[in-house]
């Protein structure tokens, strides 16, 4: 279904607007759904762990706290996150890959790109309140995405 988020704004305007930080990088510009929410700043562990179970048409919504030494995020994983049903990824951190994730059935936005790939440490919290871009994120909230921008709301937005 698409949307433009500034039509959703205008529409809803109790739903919070991320302050202009992310690239849309994902092959899927226009993406939404409830969101899971995990802090994991250096180590993607989780963010495979998740995006390898069913996602159900959530977002999942990382807080990395921007480091940009290394990537949360690449091709493999993020097609694990296409075959398990899994909306979109919003990363307040970096992804590599780019290329082939901008081909790929799933919305990513992402603060941009890095081509190391970060360690497996098993280090992570899941279903925490993240907070980045000026906004707090809490599992169960919805997020809406596309290249205007991102806007997290409390409940379900009516998409006509």
């Amino acid at each position: 279904m698409d949307f433009t988020t500034p039509d959703l704004s205008d529409e809803n305007p109790e739903a919070l607007a991320l302050e202009p930080i992310l690239s849309n990088l994902g092959g899927r510009k226009c993406f939404y759904g409830q969101i899971e929410t995990l802090r994991c700043p250096d180590d993607n562990s989780f963010v495979k762990e998740l995006l390898n179970s069913e996602g159900n048409g959530k977002v999942l919504i990382v807080d990395a706290n921007a480091i940009n030494t290394v990537a949360l995020l690449g091709d493999l994983i993020a097609e694990a996150g296409v075959k398990n049903n899994w909306s979109g990824v919003v990363i307040n951190g970096y992804i590599r890959d780019v290329n082939i994730i901008g081909t790929l059935d799933i919305g990513v936005q992402a603060l941009g790109t890095m081509p190391v790939r970060s360690e497996k440490k098993n280090q992570g919290e899941v279903g925490v309140d993240v907070s980045f871009g000026g906004l707090t994120f809490q599992s169960g909230d919805y997020v809406y995405a596309d290249n205007n921008g991102l806007l997290l709301s409390k409940k379900e937005l009516n998409l006509k």
